[in-house]
This record gives C-alpha cells, sequence and structure tokens, in this order.
C-alpha cells in the first residue's frame, strides 16, 4: 500500500512540475484527486501553485478558487460513494479504495461523537481530511450544509498552503514538512478556540435575551 502510494505522489509531482500548463484547471483535477480516496498529500500541489503565483504565472486567487472547488469536487465523489455502496460494503471492500476499515471506524467514530462540524475541523488533519466525507455521505448530511463545511475546512486549509508557496518559494515544501505536525496543531488548536469563542458568546447573547424577555 505504501509502496502504491509513494507511486501515485511521484507521479502527481511529475505532473505538477508543469503546473503553468496545466492551469487552474489542473489544479482543480489534481485537488479532486486528492480530495478524494485516492492518497497524495495537498502540498505537493498548492504550495507549487503558490510559488507559481508569486513567480507570476498563474493569479494567486485563481489558485486558492481552483484548490478550493477541486476539493470540494473529490469530497463529493466520497459521499456520493458513501451513499451509493453502503457502510457494509464499505467495510468489506473499502480497503480496495485505499479506504482501510480501521480508518474508516475511526472516522466514522469522530464523525458520530462530534457531528457534522467534524466536516470542517477534519479538513484540517492531514490522516483523516479526506475520509471523513464518507460517515458524512452515510449519515445522509445535508448536502449543501456538507459543502458549506467542507468548503469552509478545504479553503483554510489551501489557503494556508497557498501562501506557503506564494512567500516563502521553492523551499516551502521541505519547511512544510519539517515543521507538519506543529503547523498543523497551531491550526487546529486555533479553530477550536474560534469555535469556542463562537460558542460562548452565541450563548452569552441568547442568557442575555432570555433575561431581557423575563425580568425578575
Amino acid at each position: 500500500m505504501h509502496e502504491l502510494t509513494d507511486l501515485i505522489e511521484k507521479i502527481v509531482v511529475g505532473w505538477v512540475g508543469g503546473l503553468e500548463d496545466l492551469g487552474y484547471w489542473g489544479i482543480f483535477l489534481l485537488m479532486t484527486v486528492e480530495s478524494s480516496f485516492i492518497p497524495f498529500p495537498s502540498e505537493v500541489v498548492m504550495i507549487p501553485a503558490g510559488y507559481s503565483a508569486a513567480q507570476g504565472d498563474l493569479n494567486l486567487w485563481g489558485c486558492i478558487v481552483a484548490g478550493i472547488g477541486g476539493s470540494i469536487a473529490g469530497a463529493l465523489i466520497n459521499y456520493f460513494l458513501a451513499v451509493s455502496l453502503g457502510r457494509s460494503l464499505l467495510l468489506k471492500f473499502g480497503k480496495y479504495f485505499f479506504v482501510p476499515q480501521d480508518k474508516m471506524l475511526m472516522v466514522e467514530g469522530y464523525f458520530d461523537k462530534h457531528g457534522q462540524m467534524t466536516t470542517f475541523v477534519c479538513r484540517l488533519i492531514p490522516a483523516v481530511r479526506q475520509l471523513i466525507s464518507i460517515p458524512a455521505g452515510l449519515a445522509r448530511m445535508n448536502l449543501a450544509r456538507f459543502c458549506l463545511f467542507t468548503g469552509l475546512g478545504a479553503g483554510l486549509w489551501v489557503i494556508i498552503l497557498t501562501l506557503t508557496g506564494y512567500y516563502f518559494g521553492e523551499t516551502a515544501k521541505e519547511l512544510w514538512y519539517e515543521h507538519k505536525k506543529l503547523i498543523t496543531a497551531g491550526i487546529l488548536a486555533a479553530v477550536v478556540f474560534m469555535i469556542g469563542f463562537y460558542v460562548i458568546r452565541h450563548r452569552m447573547r441568547v442568557a442575555r435575551e432570555a433575561a431581557s424577555q423575563n425580568p425578575a
């Protein structure tokens, strides 16, 4: 499995070498594949895209939009794959689609425990970002909400990767791999803080409104 994953990544890196020729449709296609069940890291696409934008070969926002669009398209492939095949077939044959049973049970546990918000948060976790679309499909999550949460999570990830390539150039990928765990942890901590802040403010506002409507 690891040998096949490495081969796929080498092929993708070869395609990315001509990213300015592939253009935005190339970014969209590669990110669609990355966001589906075929395993290779998104940084091999979006960091070089950011570097190409810095060189003037591509537009920065065009790269970001293409990357987000591809991420949503790939997530929809997994969503409808889950809808079409169902849980039992995925558990039995998922390993042939790079979805081993242990990983599927893990993301299913995340979704069952934390709800639909996982389709946003888990897009920021490299090990499960593609697979979280599967339990969402099995649960028949509202499609518009699924696309919104997926787009927000994937958008944050794509923007960070693209800006990394844009500002740090050819050394960006090495820097990213060297500090990947620290960067990911920082992103997740910031997201958790923002969600917690929003929840607390919302509850305080509801409490104030309830108090104003029911004065002692």
